[in-house]
């Protein structure tokens, strides 16, 4: 199947196979990967050809990422050989599971990514999948094995191996649930399904039994690390349903967790549907920007050329009417690049002043109905108004409202939202 230019899968194909992925806490150990076999087994019982994606160790890629730093001589993430390193991890747990499931007299065999075939671009290190030859992974389901594919990796177009980016390995379950026409893509996480919102700041926080792939999608884009952006968006794509659950119990006490899937299945949509923080953010303002046209397109191209990526941005007239103002948000980790790159180019841009803020955090209040009711914004303000917090910064889509406050003031705007929206009650 080449990714892309493939029409919609709007229904299951093969409504016997399975595509079945666990992450890095759920095969962190040996005693964890024999539980991930368990829920392999039980699935096979139930009648599928199961096909598995698996992770690297929890704590094996920082290691192996680690070691390229260290030995590389700093960041070398787009080296084809970077790739070559951090694949590993994966095709250590691929093997490890394949001999476990022989060794309990399932057959299986493991794949790594160069092996199916599976095509990627050459971007190293942030590899995208462009092709998956499917007639190796039926061969084997046919066969009556367990396929166990090492996630997060591909081959590039110079025959060298090719790495998805961090959390890739979501990405490629969907993209082999797409490929075989699984009836569905589980995946297996260390929580138990997606949340009203994180359950340690707000203990009445409930899990949903469906969302919409555009909510998930809003959900992952604000912070919520349940699954990888890029996943969802292929799972809406091509039309494969997606599933969270939790590895951490056995088969038969596990609940059926969080259903990701089209809008028109979802039987009730409720107006709001969770309430995302998203930490780790830092704001930049330019002060006395020429206001001519243009300039807006330089100081951004400056930052993209710079792989910076920015959000929620605001611009406003100065005191001196021939300047403005302008402010955007963007990740904390790429606050000491940006800066570097617009103090370096102060000349050209023209600005008088640049100021930094990381004492930010952004609150997402996301729900599918938003998109034909009314009145979500007016009480997300008056809410935030009535407890004292400030927004500095406000972005919107059809099913999202971002606001960026005071980073002090996020539990208490979360727990607001949470209660005002009724997420407490709301059910699961």
């Amino acid at each position: 199947m080449t990714l892309g230019s493939a029409p919609l899968r709007l229904a299951p194909t093969r409504d016997d196979v399975l595509v079945m992925k666990f992450g890095g806490t759920s095969v962190g150990d040996a005693e964890r990967i024999e539980r991930v076999a368990r829920h392999v087994m039980a699935a096979k019982m139930k009648g599928f050809k199961v096909c598995v994606t698996v992770s690297a160790m929890s704590g094996e890629t920082n290691k192996l990422v680690g070691l390229t730093e260290t030995l590389g001589g700093g960041d070398v993430s787009r080296d084809a050989d970077y790739d070559a390193v951090v694949a590993s991890g994966e095709q250590v747990t691929a093997g490890l599971l394949a001999l476990h499931l022989k060794s309990k007299g399932v057959p299986a065999r493991s794949f790594q990514g160069w092996q199916l075939g599976l095509e990627t671009d050459e971007s190293h290190g942030a590899a995208k999948i462009t092709n998956i030859p499917e007639d190796k992974l039926l061969a084997s389901l046919d066969a009556g094995e367990v396929a166990v594919v090492a996630g997060f990796q591909g081959i590039a177009p110079n025959n060298r191996i090719s790495t998805l980016g961090r959390g890739g390995s979501d990405t490629t379950a969907v993209a082999l649930a797409a490929a075989l026409g699984a009836v569905r893509c589980d995946i297996y996480t260390d929580v138990d399904g997606v949340y009203t919102t994180d359950p340690r700041i707000v203990s009445t926080a409930t899990r949903r039994k469906a969302l919409s792939y555009e909510e998930m999608l809003e959900m992952a884009s604000v912070g919520a690390k349940v699954l990888q952006t890029r996943s969802v968006g292929l799972g809406m794509a091509y039309g494969v349903p997606i599933r969270v659950l939790s590895s951490l119990g056995e088969p038969e006490d596990t609940d059926e967790g969080t259903l990701i899937t089209a809008e028109e299945d979802i039987m009730e949509q409720e107006v709001v549907t969770a309430v995302i923080p998203s930490t780790g953010e830092a704001k930049i303002s330019l002060l006395g920007v020429p206001d001519k046209p243009g300039r807006s397109a330089l100081i951004f191209q400056l930052l993209a050329d710079a792989g910076v990526n920015i959000d929620m941005i605001v611009q406003s007239p100065a005191r001196a009417g021939s300047e403005a103002n302008m402010s955007f948000t963007l990740s904390e980790r790429d606050l000491s690049l940006a800066m570097e790159k617009l103090t370096l180019a102060k000349a050209e841009l023209g600005y008088d002043d640049l100021v930094a803020n990381q004492n930010v955090a952004k609150v997402s209040v996301i729900g599918i109905g938003m998109k034909t009711h009314t009145g979500v914004a007016a009480k997300t303000f008056e809410v935030l108004a009535d407890r004292q917090i400030n927004i500095e910064n406000i972005s919107t889509s059809e099913i999202k409202i971002s606001v960026l406050i005071a980073a002090e003031y996020t539990e208490l705007a979360v727990r607001a939202l949470h209660e005002a929206f009724g997420l407490s009650t709301a059910k699961a």
